[in-house]
């Protein structure tokens, strides 16, 4: 006897399955913009908001003393945030590492005055 009996119904074939796409990987756009924007806006935003701290000016402003890295706290804090939200992940990590190129170009200026003043006392 033949297999194909027509008691038995047969299986349909499975539909055709698309080929699994892989989600398209993020760009940089995002990352980039935020070191571009975070180190300039920082140094905008700290040496905007700290005129006048300086002795020598006379604590002409109500910034003084600790409250100096103020700017920066506020900068961190809203970096943080969008690095922890799932869509503005990119852009606040780009604004932390913007807060890193800050630190380490503001410290070798820092520095090298520094070592220009210890020629003068």
């Amino acid at each position: 006897m033949s297999e194909d009996t027509p008691d038995v119904p047969r299986n349909p074939p499975p539909p055709p399955q698309e080929e699994e796409k892989e989600p398209p990987k993020p760009g940089l756009g995002l990352l980039v913009l935020g070191i571009l924007l975070g180190a300039p806006a920082l140094y905008a935003l700290y040496f905007g908001t700290t005129q006048g701290i300086a002795p020598d000016q006379g604590y002409k402003t109500f910034l003084a003393g600790p409250a100096a890295f103020l700017p920066i706290a506020v900068y961190l804090a809203v970096a943080v945030v969008l690095a922890v939200r799932p869509r503005t992940s990119r852009l606040g990590a780009g604004l932390l590492i913007g807060l890193g190129i800050f630190t380490l170009l503001g410290g070798g200026v820092c520095v090298g005055f520094l070592a220009q003043m210890r020629g003068e006392i």
